[in-house]
C-alpha cells in the first residue's frame, strides 16, 4: 500500500513538473515557428494545462482502466469550478471584463450538455470520440479566430496571456524540453495510473471515483496553482480564463481519449451524478459570472467563492458514502 501512495504522489508531481516544462517548449517552439503570442497564449498554453489529464486519460484507458479517464475528465471539472474558482475567489473579487471568457461561459455548458447527451445511451463509443474530438478542434479553431479578431481591441486575458508567456529559449532548448516534457508527462502518467488503480483494488472503490478524487484533484493542482499565481499579479481575467479553457478541453479531448482507446459501457453513477453536478455547478458559474441574480455582475466575489468551496466538500463526502 506504501509503495501505490509513493507513486500516486510522486507521478503527480511528475505530472505537474513535465507538463509545465512541456508548455515552455511548446510555446517557445510555436515562438520560433512564428506564430503569434495571441494564439499561443490562448491555444498552445491552453492546451498544454490539459495534456495531464489527456496523458494519463490515454494510459488508463490503454492499461484496461478507462473509468480512470472518464472520472478525470468530469472531475477535473468540478474541480475546476468548486475548489479552484472558490478557493481563489477568496483571495480577491475576480471581475469577468474578458469578451472571450464571457463567450466561453456559455460555451462550456453546451460542451457539457453535449458529451452528456453522447453517453446517455450507457454507451462511450469510439463514434462519440469521434465527434468530441471534432468538438475539439472547432473550438481551437473558434478561439484562435476570436483571439486573431481581439487583438486589436486589447482585450484583457489576451494581454494576461500573452505577459504569462515563457522565456525565450532558442530553438534547440524549446526541441529538446518539448521531448523532454512530453517523455515525462507519458513516464508520470503510467507511475499515477499504476498507483491509483492498485488503491482502487485495495480500497473495493471504483476506477471512476479514484478518477474523480484523487486524480482529478491532482491533475487540477497547475490550475490551482496558475490562478493564485494570476490574482497576485491583478491578472484575474486570466485566472477564470484558464479554468473555463481547462474545462472546454477536458469535455472534449480528454473525454474522448477513453472512447477512442477503450470504448465500453459508461460507468455507473456517471449520469445520474457526475454529469449532472458537473453541469449544475457550470450552470451556477455562469448565473453568478453574469451576475443574473444580484447587482455584481461579471463578478465572482468571496461569497460566491465560499458557496463554490462548499459545493466541493459536500460532493467529496456524496463521493464518500456512495462508494
Amino acid at each position: 500500500m506504501i509503495s501505490l501512495i509513493l507513486a500516486v504522489i510522486i507521478g503527480l508531481l511528475l505530472l505537474v513538473w513535465s507538463a509545465d516544462k512541456f508548455i515552455d517548449g511548446a510555446a517557445n517552439l510555436a515562438r520560433n515557428w512564428g506564430i503569434s503570442p495571441f494564439i499561443i497564449g490562448v491555444l498552445i498554453v491552453g492546451l498544454g494545462t490539459s495534456a495531464p489529464e489527456m496523458l494519463v486519460a490515454a494510459v488508463a484507458a490503454l492499461q484496461g482502466n478507462p473509468g480512470i479517464g472518464i472520472g478525470n475528465a468530469l472531475g477535473s471539472n468540478i474541480t475546476n469550478i468548486t475548489l479552484v474558482l472558490g478557493f481563489t475567489a477568496l483571495l480577491a473579487n475576480l471581475p469577468v471584463r474578458s469578451e472571450i471568457v464571457k463567450q466561453e461561459l456559455p460555451l462550456i455548458l453546451c460542451v457539457g450538455l453535449f458529451s452528456w447527451i453522447l453517453m446517455a445511451d450507457h454507451m462511450h463509443s469510439r463514434f462519440d470520440g469521434i465527434l468530441l474530438l471534432t468538438g475539439l478542434f472547432a473550438v481551437l479553431f473558434w478561439l484562435a479566430r476570436t483571439a486573431k479578431k481581439q487583438q486589436s481591441v486589447t482585450d484583457p486575458l489576451l494581454e494576461d496571456s500573452v505577459d504569462e508567456l515563457p522565456d525565450e529559449m532558442p530553438f534547440k532548448s524549446a526541441l529538446i524540453w518539448t521531448a523532454v516534457g512530453l517523455v515525462l508527462l507519458l513516464v508520470s502518467s503510467k507511475v499515477l495510473v499504476w498507483g491509483a488503480s492498485g488503491i482502487a483494488s485495495q480500497f473495493g472503490v471504483s476506477d471512476l471515483v479514484i478518477g474523480l478524487t484523487v486524480v482529478a484533484i491532482g491533475t487540477s493542482l497547475p490550475e490551482l496553482a496558475a490562478s493564485i499565481s494570476s490574482v497576485k499579479k491583478g491578472d484575474t481575467d486570466l485566472a477564470i480564463g484558464n479554468i473555463v479553457g481547462s474545462n472546454l478541453f477536458n469535455n472534449l479531448g480528454v473525454l474522448a481519449i477513453p472512447a477512442l482507446i477503450s470504448p465500453g459501457v459508461v460507468p455507473d453513477g456517471v449520469l445520474n451524478r457526475d454529469m449532472p453536478i458537473m453541469m449544475a455547478v457550470t450552470l451556477l458559474l455562469i448565473v453568478l459570472g453574469y451576475g443574473l441574480l444580484s447587482r455584481s455582475r461579471y463578478m465572482i466575489t468571496r461569497g460566491r467563492g465560499a458557496f463554490f468551496l462548499m459545493i466541493f466538500v459536500a460532493y467529496q463526502f456524496l463521493l464518500y458514502y456512495q462508494h
